[in-house]
């Protein structure tokens, strides 16, 4: 009788396809983040020419509606797409549009054509691009590490999206505030430098296609491992609901230059303070993975992030309202962390891209129609009205689904359940 040997797992990074991965996502996500506060402060600007701040905060949540509702068109189709066609091709086609997308926007800019429609047009293919790419991205990275490096990989993989988020408002920031052109150039230069890295990605291995099943069903199919898998619907609904409440990066340009008057400067700072947070917690969790009641650390975490909510919106001192977006950051890093591991440890691979498809729909429902919730309810109440009563519903969602959904409180590991 053989011995079982216990052999560590590698560290995702010394893998040279998700090494590929991780540069591409890095380089995309500063781009596209270094371009949505340029989007934003272009938007809110030109509106504040003529409206007032209740009137243009409207406008700037409606930014987030117009690249919400590409995604909610399409994603039943997008994820059955990523589980039919080679992954590598949709990020790839997804990336080059992006790539000539932002340099449509960089050259109105320069001709000094910029207008309203325009930049709703530009959200708008990012909204399309995004739902593709979503979960064909998330769905090939469990396909580029062994099983047992997963959490690890899904760690990293959050630092290149927290780094973006980091360095991308910064960056976009300071370019735009030399030249404009400057910035929408390096945007631009990021994202094809992001298409690139995906060729580097070698073909990995690809599900089945299921020709016992009709499209439609195989479509159905997603959403109902969703619904039946309870852990999995607990995750995925709770960031929905908490996020679409209590989302205030959407109402940044109006505290920077309405209520807390730190102009673009300080909209550079304040927005890069839930990526910071974020990224000192991914940067922990790459190094010391969670392991043990995972289900109770997500409902804390997003209690604290819910509560940090509230503090920015009450606060009228830029550093509290700096430090509140920062551990925010940290708190959401916790629960994306939490929500990726068990959806990808309990999903099936040949299901991955439709039940990824399901979270990217709920992920941009949160974020992009939050956005939309914040501006259609700061033009009702003001923007700290906004702000303070989302965090206060998230903090009742959260102690809600603490109840509703005891396998979230239960849960102690990410492993699935033996049969």
């Amino acid at each position: 009788m053989g011995v079982e040997v216990s052999v560590a797992a590698p560290h995702p990074l010394t893998i040279p396809a998700f090494r590929a991965y991780f540069v591409s996502r890095l380089f995309a996500t500063v781009a596209i983040s270094a371009q949505a506060i340029i989007i934003g402060w272009q938007v809110y600007g030109i509106a504040r020419e003529t409206l007032d701040i209740r009137e243009s905060a409207f406008l700037l949540g409606m930014i987030g509606l117009v690249q919400f509702v590409p995604l909610f068109l399409l994603t039943p189709m997008v994820g059955l797409f990523a589980d039919t066609y080679d992954r590598r091709w949709i990020v790839r086609g997804t990336n080059a549009l992006l790539t000539v997308n932002a340099a449509a926007l960089g050259f109105q800019t320069f001709a000094g054509q910029l207008t309203l429609p325009f930049l709703f047009g530009a959200a708008a293919i990012i909204g399309i691009a995004r739902a593709f790419s979503g979960p064909a991205f998330s769905a090939l990275a469990p396909n580029l590490v062994p099983r047992e490096s997963l959490p690890t990989a899904i760690a990293v993989s959050s630092i290149a999206w927290q780094v973006g988020m980091i360095a991308g408002p910064s960056i976009g920031g300071v370019l735009y505030a030399i030249h404009p052109d400057i910035a929408y150039a390096a945007i631009s230069g990021m994202l094809f430098a992001a298409l690139l890295a995906v060729f580097l990605i070698p073909k990995v291995p690809q599900p089945p296609l299921q020709k016992d099943r009709r499209p439609i069903h195989r479509v159905v199919d997603g959403f109902r491992y969703v619904r039946n898998n309870r852990l999995v619907l607990a995750t995925i609904t709770l960031d929905l609901f908490v996020v679409l409440l209590a989302g205030a990066t959407a109402l940044l340009p109006v505290f920077a230059r309405d209520i807390l008057h730190v102009g673009a400067d300080g909209f550079g700072i304040l927005a890069a303070g839930m990526g910071i947070g974020a990224t000192a917690a991914s940067v922990w969790f790459s190094v010391r993975p969670m392991r043990t009641n995972v289900g109770v650390k997500m409902l804390g975490a997003v209690l604290i992030f819910a509560l940090s909510v509230l503090t920015f919106g009450l606060s009228k001192w830029f550093w509290l309202s700096f430090g509140a977006l920062t551990v925010a950051g940290a708190a959401d890093m916790v629960s994306v962390y939490v929500r990726q591991s068990l959806i990808q440890l309990h999903t099936p691979d040949e299901m991955r891209g439709r039940v990824g498809a399901v979270s990217a729909l709920t992920i941009s429902a949160s974020n992009e129609l939050g956005e939309a919730e914040s501006g259609m309810l700061a033009a009702l109440i003001g923007p700290v009205g906004a702000v303070v009563f989302g965090g206060v519903a998230a903090i009742g969602i959260t102690l809600a689904w603490s109840r509703l959904f005891p396998e979230l409180r239960l849960a102690k590991t990410f492993d699935p359940p033996a049969h």
